[in-house]
This record gives structure tokens, sequence and C-alpha cells, in this order.
């Protein structure tokens, strides 16, 4: 069986899209964005977007700030850096755009995370924590109701 021109330009596609996702995930401190990523990966931008959501369900701007959120809680969990800190140490250059995606994805503030999960994963493999804290994307984090005593 032989392949299609259309399939293997489709398999092409799909590793250059996969080099661009694991570049984000090793430099998402760095400053990234979509006309980089897709001169990298010897795409137009457009291309690169569309094909990015194609293949992985959302922009390539939403999964890099999804990596930087989710190294972001881990910081803020080990409660060593100030949120500020933290927004810059994860390549965020604007204290209101960290905050306003964080408190999209996770359902809180990065402040109120803080407080609420220093030292709750304290002793568990690093591996289990960054799984069971992993962001939500899409704003469907749950809505944590206010407790009234």
């Amino acid at each position: 069986m032989t392949s299609t021109p259309v399939s293997v330009q489709r398999l092409n596609d799909l590793a250059r899209l996969r080099r661009v996702r694991d570049r984000m995930d090793r430099e998402y401190a760095q400053p990234l964005d979509v006309e980089a990523l897709a001169r990298g990966a010897n795409m137009s931008a457009g291309h690169l977007s569309r094909q990015f959501r194609l293949a992985y369900g959302e922009s390539p701007y939403s999964y890099l700030m999804t990596r930087r959120i989710e190294r972001a809680m881990a910081l803020l969990r080990q409660g060593d850096l100030s949120v500020t800190e933290v927004c810059f140490a994860v390549g965020c250059s604007s204290l209101g755009t960290f905050s306003t995606r964080f408190t999209e994805l996770v359902g809180m503030s990065p402040s109120e995370y803080r407080r609420r999960e220093a030292g709750a994963m304290m002793g568990m493999p690093p591996c289990v924590a960054k799984k069971i804290s992993r962001p939500i994307r899409n704003r469907e984090a749950r809505v944590v109701e206010p407790h009234l005593t």
C-alpha cells in the first residue's frame, strides 16, 4: 500500500506540530509567539494555528498558557516566590493577564491558590502532584463557592 501525497504531507505536518509543542514545553518561560513558532516549523502562522488546533484541540497560545500556569502552580505550592516573581518566572510579561488566566484555568486567584495549596502535596511524588493539580482548560474550572460560617 502506498501513501498518497496528502497523507505524507499530513504526517509531516504532525511531526512539525509535535516539535512545536515540545518546544513550548521546554521553552515555556521564553518569549514565544505564534509567528516565531511558525518560522521554526517552516509554516505560516495561520497554517500552524489551524493545524495545531486540529491536532491538539486548542490554539498554540492556549497550550502555552496552560503549560505556564501548570508550572506556576508548582512554584506557588513551593511558596518560595511571590506571585509577581512566579508570573515572570514562567514567561508571562503581564501580571494582570497571568492572574486572569490563572483564575480562569484553576478557579481561584494565584494568591488564594498559594494559601490553600502550600504544603498540601508535601511528601507526594512530583508526578502524582502534577497529575492531580493539572489546570483545566477552556473555562472548565470548578467554581469555588465561599464558605460562610
